[in-house]
This record gives structure tokens, C-alpha cells and sequence, in this order.
């Protein structure tokens, strides 16, 4: 039998001071996984599974060139099914846990560690089982769209690394899935996230457990920055003797003006209005009456653009520990956690994924997040020799460069990204290529009429 290929044994190597054998035999043991002695055992599965995805998650008929192995591609294929999700999920918790770890401390704001959470999505193969669990746009007809997971990712802001990915239907909003996040992080932690999650109950779900939150302020919040301003009370809020119209209601906030702390930046006084659909009337009775909040606004200028104005809210209320423009820059950090799904979906190709089952989904998107950790974990170690942040190395320089690397090489001096502020790029794409006309009926129904229209019917 020939050797496994020097890329193999490179992952191993990676992983193993946070990923050991051990460790993964002992976490198929705790969630009641049995296996026999076999050529494609857990640990030889999750290995090939892992440079099946960090090569773009090539086809598995490759792999047997990869890992210069006779790999049977359906042997391979049923041993993926046999690995529980379970463990996949629990050895991505842990390897993250570990490699975040290994930083010693760096990377804390003002003495928090903060996460970034975002949604986003990616696109499966159109099979009953996948169809059934995330499903599909609603502007598609039956037979001509795909499966859409809906994936929320967490991640470390300072490392980069995904600390856990959930994935769920596709019509399903983020915030009501959050909650699935918190038992992750706990005192001294601070997650930030975009407008989507900016709610009282979920500001009061992460107060509960010491977690501090800043959010984008929603866009049907209303602030106001006048001290001692009028507020909407509880019973005027739905017009119930308020002695208003609707239109006069929308422009009074719902908050209590509490005191100020500067220019644009108070401290009022959150109350509950109405249950959200997707918590329980046991979990909402839990959560205190009134919570304090800071509302601070900011303005960001752009060259040839107008002024950008984005309001905050979060539970950092202590202005000399947590200043105004700090808390500003660290939103700023937030929209790093755009760059994290791309270099998952566009650099990984994890954007359109292989697996034929939702459970295989699922599993899928635990690995393509252990590789990404992984390359992370290269980035952090290039960026302490280069003593720059872990977010200035080239993602797809470390890929290219585990792929190439010779086991216990040590890794060279990666490409460094260049700092570019105030860069702003259109939305658009100028490559012509795709052209080809889209599917309006299932695909049987137009081989049908091909056939029909050769015969001349």
C-alpha cells in the first residue's frame, strides 16, 4: 500500500496539538459511536474528509491521486455516513476552544473578547431530503431551484476562526436561532452583529448570562438624542389611550431617556413590548422588566459620497472604559465577518456544496470550518513573525501554500495585504460568462419537448 501523501500527513501534523487522535476517538465514544477496525476508520475518514475539502472540495474519484492511495470512492462515501454529525460538531467546538487558546490572551478589546456573528447561505444539490429540510426560494418553481441552508456562523474577531456554524431552513430568521450561540460564550465575552440582531430580548437573553452585546440599531427603532425627551409608555405604544394618531407615534421613541454621556451617546431604558414568535411564554416571563441601554450615533465621511450615519446599541454603558470612538472601531471590525463567508464561499468553494442528504450538509459545512480554522491558525502564526494583525495575511497564500507544504516544513513569509481605508468598490460583476438561459420547467418536462420537437410532434 502506498504512503498517504504528503499533504495528509502535513493536516495531521497541523491538527494534532489541537485536534489529537485521542481526542476524536474519545468524542465518537461520548456521543455512543461504535465502528469496527476497518480500512476507512473515523480517524482515516475525517483526515481524508479534511483534505478532500481543503483542495476546493474536489470530487472523492481524486482523492486516490491526492492521498496516492487505491481509495474506493463509494467505500469512502459510506464512511462519511457513518461519522455522527454529533462529533463533527463537538471536535470543531474544541479544536476552535484550543487554537484560541494557543494566542495566550492577544486580541482583547478594551479586555472583552469579541465574537462576531452573521448569517449567510449557501446552495445544495436539489434532492427530496434537502429540499424537505432547508428549502428553496420562493420565486423558484417546483423542480427548478435548489436547496438553500441558511448557515449563522461565530466567529473570534481577532483570529478570524469560526467558533460554531449552525445551519437551518432557509426561511428562518438568524435572530430566532441565536440563542443556540449563547451557551458559547459567557462572562467577559462581548458579541457584536449587525442590525438583524438588535432586539430586547435578545440584548436581555445575553445580559442574563454576563455576555455584553453591540448591535446596529434596527431600522424600525426609534432614537431620539434630546435629554429629557418624551417616550411612547407600555399602554401608548399600540394606540390603546394614548390620544394620538399612528403617524404622531412614529416619531416618539419607545426608550426612557435615562442620562447623557456625551454628543450623541445616552443611556436610556429598554422595556419589553411584544413576545417574539420564536420564544416560549416560559423563556419570555424570565427576562427582566426594563434593561439599560446606550444608544450612541456616529457619522463616517466618504469621498464623493454622502456621510454614512449608523446608530449603536449595546450594553457597554461605561464611557471612559468603553469610549465612544472604540466602540466605533470595533463595529467597524464587524464587516470583517464578510470577509470570513467569502474566503469560506468563494476561496474554499463552499458556496454550492456536494453532500445529496441534509444530514451530509450538515457534516459538510462542520469540515469546510475545521479547514478554515485550520488555515487561520497558519495565518496567526505568519502574522506574529510579520507583527502585523492575523486579518492582513493572505487567505488563499496559506491555502496554496498547505497544499505545497512538506511535512514539518515551517511556514514561509506569506503575502501580506495591503491596508486600503475608504476604498469603495460597485457591487457589480463585469465577466460575461455565465449566459446560458435559466430553468423555468423541471428538467424532464424540457428533455420531453426536445424529444417531442426531434420527432417533429
Amino acid at each position: 500500500m502506498a504512503s498517504v501523501s504528503r499533504t495528509l500527513t502535513r493536516i495531521k501534523q497541523d491538527l494534532q496539538p489541537f485536534l489529537p487522535e485521542d481526542s476524536i476517538l474519545a468524542a465518537c465514544r461520548e456521543v455512543g459511536h461504535k465502528w469496527r477496525n476497518r480500512k476507512f476508520g473515523s480517524l482515516r475518514t475525517l483526515h481524508l474528509f479534511i483534505l478532500q475539502v481543503l483542495c476546493f472540495n474536489t470530487a472523492m474519484t481524486h482523492l486516490r491521486h491526492l492521498a496516492k492511495d487505491a481509495i474506493n470512492a463509494p467505500a469512502y462515501c459510506k464512511a462519511r455516513m457513518r461519522l455522527p454529525l454529533a462529533v463533527l460538531q463537538m471536535l470543531l467546538r474544541r479544536s476552535s476552544q484550543a487554537m484560541r487558546d494557543a494566542t495566550g490572551g492577544r486580541g482583547l478589546w478594551c479586555g472583552l473578547r469579541a465574537h462576531l456573528v452573521d448569517g449567510s447561505s449557501t446552495i445544495a444539490p436539489d434532492t427530496p431530503s434537502s429540499q424537505k429540510a432547508f428549502g428553496q426560494p420562493k420565486g423558484c418553481k417546483k423542480g427548478c431551484g435548489f436547496p438553500v441552508p441558511k448557515v449563522l456562523g461565530l466567529f473570534d474577531a481577532y483570529t478570524g476562526m469560526v467558533v460554531e456554524a449552525l445551519s437551518f431552513p432557509l426561511y428562518t430568521h438568524e435572530q430566532s436561532q441565536v440563542w443556540r450561540l449563547h451557551p458559547l460564550l459567557g462572562p467577559g465575552d462581548l458579541l457584536v452583529g449587525d442590525r438583524g440582531f438588535c432586539s430586547f430580548a435578545h440584548l436581555a437573553m445575553l445580559s442574563l448570562r454576563g455576555v455584553m452585546g453591540l448591535f446596529r440599531m434596527h431600522q424600525k427603532q426609534i432614537v431620539g438624542f434630546r435629554p429629557h425627551r418624551r417616550h411612547l409608555r407600555k399602554n401608548q405604544r399600540y394606540g390603546r389611550r394614548s390620544g394620538m394618531s399612528r403617524r404622531q407615534r412614529q416619531d416618539i421613541p419607545t426608550s426612557r431617556f435615562i442620562r447623557r454621556l456625551g454628543k450623541h451617546d445616552q443611556v436610556v431604558a429598554w422595556q419589553p413590548s411584544r413576545r417574539p414568535k420564536w420564544m416560549k411564554d416560559r423563556q419570555w416571563k424570565m427576562l427582566p422588566r426594563e434593561l439599560l441601554v446606550r444608544e450612541l450615533r456616529y457619522q463616517i465621511p466618504r469621498n464623493g459620497q454622502r456621510t454614512f450615519c449608523i446608530t449603536i446599541a449595546t450594553t457597554l454603558r461605561d464611557p471612559e472604559r468603553y469610549p465612544k470612538e472604540k466602540i466605533a472601531e470595533l463595529y467597524g471590525v464587524r464587516w470583517t465577518v464578510e470577509t470570513h463567508f467569502a474566503e469560506l464561499k468563494t476561496t474554499l468553494k463552499m458556496r454550492k456544496v456536494k453532500s445529496k442528504t441534509a444530514m451530509g450538509v450538515q457534516k459538510e459545512l462542520a469540515i469546510y470550518c475545521l479547514v478554515y480554522n485550520l488555515v487561520h491558525l497558519v495565518m496567526l502564526e505568519a502574522s506574529r513573525r510579520k507583527k502585523v494583525t492575523p486579518d492582513r495575511i493572505s487567505f488563499i497564500d496559506t491555502v496554496r501554500w498547505l497544499l505545497s507544504a512538506e511535512p514539518g516544513e515551517a511556514p514561509p513569509d506569506l503575502v501580506v495585504n495591503p491596508r486600503r481605508p475608504g476604498r469603495h468598490e460597485p457591487r457589480v460583476v463585469k465577466d460575461r460568462e455565465d449566459t446560458y438561459t435559466k430553468m423555468t420547467r423541471p428538467r424532464a418536462v424540457l428533455r420531453k419537448a426536445l424529444i417531442n420537437q426531434a420527432n417533429g410532434a
